[in-house]
């Protein structure tokens, strides 16, 4: 059978810097997750081992000096032989070191682990600096969480924020998904009693530390959140750091909103059923904080069965439903609405973790295994993209939604061109090479494959 062209015999140059920002989200939440997300499970690690807290204290003190040291020596490593492939070493590090983790039978071990996790950690961290060196300086960060139910007996997994299931204990995790890169930042697992708004300010403050940490300053963050973040401490928080943000509005009846829709006079039009007004809306129960508030209104034909978020009847021209958005922005009423509908590719990217990357499962019943679980899934998600970055994604031109710069293809279908394939390694002429058989376009999709990852 005919096989693909062998792989060069020279070494292979290391893939531009550009393809560096797509690894975005593997290393920002690599050095808090390990720390800030690892701290609840302190007491717990103390039951389980049936040793001293000082004892156990010692995995996340062993981190820190191991993190700290390593930095003197793998600075020099990624100058040797270039960030990329410390980056990429240091990500199988951390994720093997987690796994370890997760399954140490004595204190020992996991203390072990975690000084691996460490330096895989730390070597990310540092090669990934060069992301300062990509160009792109604006990050569009999607805030949201989603529910994954467990078991009655699962660690930490509790009734409440659970729509479909009310009475089923679940997690909540919440991630912070960028854009434009189409990586996934963040990730926090929660118990399902912890409602978004409520324990967002810790995760926001995390989030923006590590932007800090990682990228330093003169990168403009624009953040893009539902409802269930319109708090004055989230508006506080991403005011104080110099963030924009864009968040919808619930039509709360003391936000005092209500009653300006329906004195309105003037609409601008948006698209041909949508259409805008813009207010200064004073929070009485904030202490009089003004903010501008831009309100829309969908013309539909008949009153919903489940209102969006307002519905109002004006005789003389049928049912609205109403939505309405806070925001620091500049952008006007018609740019704005299309900046908050590229927030549904979050949802997307939730759905592909869990049929994906299987994000909803829990395969554990204590809540550092499952928290680390998902981590993993994450990983493997942002894996996924950084692969079709550096090969056969399109780039596609910026858009008002800020939209991912890259056509992504879903992991069900890089399993069924890539991965799910007949083949053997055979070696004609002492070269490995990989027989993937007699299809064309199976071979030629292989031979661009490597050509792409060569160049």
């Amino acid at each position: 059978m005919p096989a693909a062209s062998p792989p060069p015999t020279h070494p292979r140059p290391l893939p531009p810097e550009r393809v560096l920002i797509t690894l975005l989200g593997f290393y920002m939440m690599l050095q808090a997750i390990s720390t800030d997300l690892y701290l609840p499970s302190l007491p717990g690690l103390v039951r389980t081992f049936d040793v001293p807290p000082a004892t156990v204290a010692l995995t996340l003190s062993v981190f820190v000096l191991v993190y700290g040291t390593m930095q003197l020596v793998l600075g020099p490593v990624s100058d040797r032989y270039g960030r990329y492939p410390a980056l990429v070493g240091g990500l199988a590090l951390y994720a093997g070191a987690s796994v370890a983790a997760a399954q140490a039978p004595s204190i020992g071990i996991l203390i072990g682990a975690r000084a691996v996790q460490a330096i895989g950690c730390c070597g990310v961290v540092v090669a990934a600096r060069a992301i300062r060196q990509t160009g792109q300086r604006r990050l569009t960060i999607d805030v949201d969480g989603s529910v994954v139910s467990t078991g009655l007996q699962v660690a930490w997994a509790q009734r409440g924020f659970n729509p479909h299931h009310r009475k089923v204990p679940s997690y909540y995790p919440i991630t912070a998904y960028e854009a434009q890169s189409g990586q996934v930042l963040r990730v926090q697992n929660r118990p399902g009693n912890v409602h978004d708004g409520k324990a967002a300010v810790p995760f926001l403050r995390a989030l923006l530390t590590q932007l800090r940490t990682t990228l330093g300053a003169g990168y403009t963050l624009e953040f893009r959140m539902d409802g269930a973040f319109f708090r004055q401490d989230v508006l506080g928080l991403l005011a104080r750091a110099g963030a924009e943000y864009a968040i919808k509005v619930p039509f709360y009846p003391w936000v005092g909103l209500t009653q300006q829709v329906r004195q309105t006079q003037t609409w601008t039009r948006v698209t041909d059923r949508v259409s805008c007004a813009e207010h200064e809306v004073a929070v009485a129960t904030w202490g009089g904080a003004r903010f501008r508030v831009v309100v829309y209104r969908t013309h539909v034909q008949h009153e919903t069965a489940k209102n969006f978020q307002l519905d109002l009847f004006d005789p003389s021209d049928g049912h609205y439903e109403y939505s309405a958005v806070v925001t620091n922005k500049t952008l006007a009423g018609p740019a704005l609405w299309a900046f908050m509908c590229g927030r549904g590719i979050h949802e997307k990217v939730y759905g592909e973790l869990k049929s994906g990357f299987a994000f909803g499962c829990v395969p554990s019943m204590q809540y550092a295994a499952n928290s680390a679980w998902q981590l993993l899934s994450v990983l493997a998600f942002n894996l996924s993209r950084s692969f079709q970055r550096a090969t056969t994604s399109p780039r596609r031109p910026r858009t008002p939604k800020r939209r991912a710069l890259y056509l992504f293809e879903t992991i069900h279908t890089l399993r069924a061109l890539c991965m799910q394939r007949a083949g053997v390694l055979v070696h004609p002429q002492g070269a490995a090479t990989l027989d993937v058989g007699t299809a064309p376009a199976v071979v030629e999709r292989f031979r661009r494959l490597d050509r792409l990852l060569a160049a």
